[in-house]
């Protein structure tokens, strides 16, 4: 740990829920449970209705392991009660709705009312704050602004925090490079696909990345590996830190990783109680430790309260080290909807970025391409991949060799790898799209 790490590390006034004991966190979590799945019960149908089919009453839930009798919630429950049919407060208390994209489906709505907003504000400062963000501090937010949760919850956040907040929004890269120049942020928000593109960005209009004003990079809402980490924190001069969250259970915020330790994030659990289960089997619930995939239910939400939310996304929980009580997430492997089953091997896109960095000659920058091959009944991956600058033809050939055998070798599937010239695949404006299904629909 540098000096000016430490340093940000001692001057920071944590919540009283952040250094209360595991005991002190279970029995407020029990309580809160045990409030919410009434809560939920009595005021939203949906609840009552799986309740009742699943033959399970909030009565029930006597300790926290009981939590395991109810049955789950699945973004298809949002859409099928698209609006407003999983709020649980009259119109008139819903201060603000945001929603998902709907480009897979129908948009998941979700509510707040003025509570839910103080305690979402709340928790994104606690995440910026673990992860060096000081009051007074200028942020630049380069999250997407409007119905989706990341612009404005994390502006709120640092609002809250006591920081200057630079609401750029995602896009208009060189507009972002300007302000950082000019206004000289010491932290920025994004995603790190976006942050790495303006880096790159930086770099061929000859401004060094690593000249900026920027200090910390609070960076969520993709799955990213420790070896993006490194290339970010290297070429920027910065401590990059994760946050977690996901509309459905509050936006940013649900988690947030110290930056002392840079070791996964909290899960606030004054707030959220979380699950693994195995993703195969829902009705298994896995120990700390192992990987599944994450589930959340809300403990204090007003508008929306969610009840056993799977989420798709893969990790497992550890035992707390910076917050104590607070378990944490391990990085996130990918999504169980994004997960490429090839030739009967499971892969993610964070496996290929994982062994991508550490192959000097190549760049973060990559895409997989699905096919079938007409007259074939196999599917092919094709990674393709954009060489350094520096690197040769030669040294692009070769590099392209050694990830294949790599992929091979850890993932266990064989692959295509096309390395192509720098700057000539799509770069992320927000979330990067990683995965390109070319196969002949059925």
């Amino acid at each position: 740990m540098t000096q000016e790490t430490a340093a940000a590390t001692t001057d920071a006034v944590l919540d009283r829920e952040e250094t209360i004991s595991r005991d002190e966190l279970e029995a407020l979590q029990l309580s809160r449970l045990q409030h919410t799945v009434a809560y939920a019960y009595d005021r939203v149908p949906l609840y009552k209705r799986k309740f009742d089919a699943a033959g399970v009453h909030p009565a029930d839930l006597r300790e926290l392991s009981d939590l395991a009798k109810f049955p789950f919630t699945t973004k298809e429950d949002l859409r099928l009660e698209y609006p407003f049919g999983m709020f649980a407060v009259p119109q008139h208390e819903v201060a603000r709705i945001h929603a998902s994209s709907g480009t897979t489906g129908r948009a998941t709505v979700v509510g707040y009312t003025k509570k839910d907003l103080a305690d979402w504000a709340k928790l994104v400062a606690r995440s910026l704050r673990a992860s060096g963000v000081r009051p007074g501090m200028k942020v630049h937010n380069a999250y997407g602004y409007g119905l989706f949760t990341g612009g404005m919850g994390a502006h709120a956040g640092a609002e809250a925090l006591g920081c200057t907040v630079i609401p750029i929004s995602g896009g208009q890269t060189e507009r972002q490079i300007t302000l950082i120049q000019d206004f000289k942020p010491d932290a920025i928000l994004a995603t790190p696909t976006y942050l790495l593109t303006i880096a790159d960005a930086m770099i061929k209009q000859g401004i060094d990345p690593a000249s900026t004003s920027l200090k910390y990079a609070v960076l969520g809402a993709e799955p990213w590996t420790e070896e993006m980490r490194h290339e970010l924190e290297t070429t920027m001069n910065l401590k990059a830190c994760d946050i977690y969250g996901l509309s459905e259970v509050m936006g940013p915020g649900v988690a947030g990783e110290a930056v002392e330790t840079q070791d996964g994030s909290h899960i606030w659990e004054d707030h959220f109680r979380p699950e693994i289960i195995d993703a195969f089997d829902p009705t298994v619930v896995l120990g700390d430790g192992e990987p599944g995939e994450l589930v959340f239910t809300s403990l204090t939400k007003e508008a929306l309260p969610i009840i056993r939310y799977r989420t798709k996304d893969l990790t497992r929980l550890l035992p707390g080290t910076a917050r104590p009580a607070h378990r944490r997430m391990g990085r996130i492997t990918g999504r169980s909807d994004d997960m490429i089953i090839l030739r009967g091997v499971n892969l993610f896109p964070s496996q290929i970025e994982e062994i991508a960095l550490r192959i000097p000659e190549l760049s973060p920058h990559f895409q997989l391409e699905l096919t079938r091959p007409e007259g074939q009944r196999m599917d092919q991956l094709t990674v393709k991949i954009e060489r350094r600058d520096a690197v040769t033809v030669k040294g692009a050939t070769d590099a392209a060799k050694v990830l294949q055998q790599q992929i091979k070798i850890h993932v266990g599937s064989s692959c295509t790898v096309d390395v192509v010239e720098p700057g000539s695949l799509e770069r992320s404006n927000g979330k990067l799209r990683r995965i390109y299904d070319l196969r002949p629909k059925a």
